[in-house]
């Protein structure tokens, strides 16, 4: 279960990236621009959990570094394929953005699991 909830953090992470990212652009977000914008880095996220076996230690910091760098510069390759931008601005606004998403959620989830295993202390 917990390899699925980050497989879709992962995924919900990129779809709010491009959602918010289609929207302060003026572009429609809808069905059709949000699939034609994300599956670049959909599929960088999907090499990322296989170059980091992710399955193993989703919420580790080796994954969370692998698939993180994996979605920025695979998405950014299958982008210059499809004839999609990349402005260095782009790049850098990717990095930072899917940065704190990518590593954020695994950041928090690390803390609450470490906070959830401590034995409770009794106030007297």
């Amino acid at each position: 279960m917990r390899r699925v909830l980050a497989a879709v953090g992962d995924l919900v992470a990129v779809l709010v990236f491009v959602g918010i990212g289609r929207s302060a652009h003026g572009h429609v977000v809808d069905l059709a621009g949000m699939v034609s914008t994300a599956w670049p880095f959909v599929a960088g996220v999907a090499i990322g959990w296989m170059a980091a076996q992710a399955w193993r230690s989703p919420v580790g910091r080796r994954s969370g570094l692998t698939v993180w760098l994996c979605c920025v510069a695979v998405g950014m390759l299958l982008r210059v394929v499809a004839g999609q931008g990349t402005a260095a601005a782009f790049i850098a606004v990717a990095l930072g953005f899917l940065g704190l998403e990518l590593l954020g959620w695994r950041i928090l989830a690390a803390a609450l699991a470490r906070r959830a295993s401590r034995p409770l202390t009794s106030a007297s």
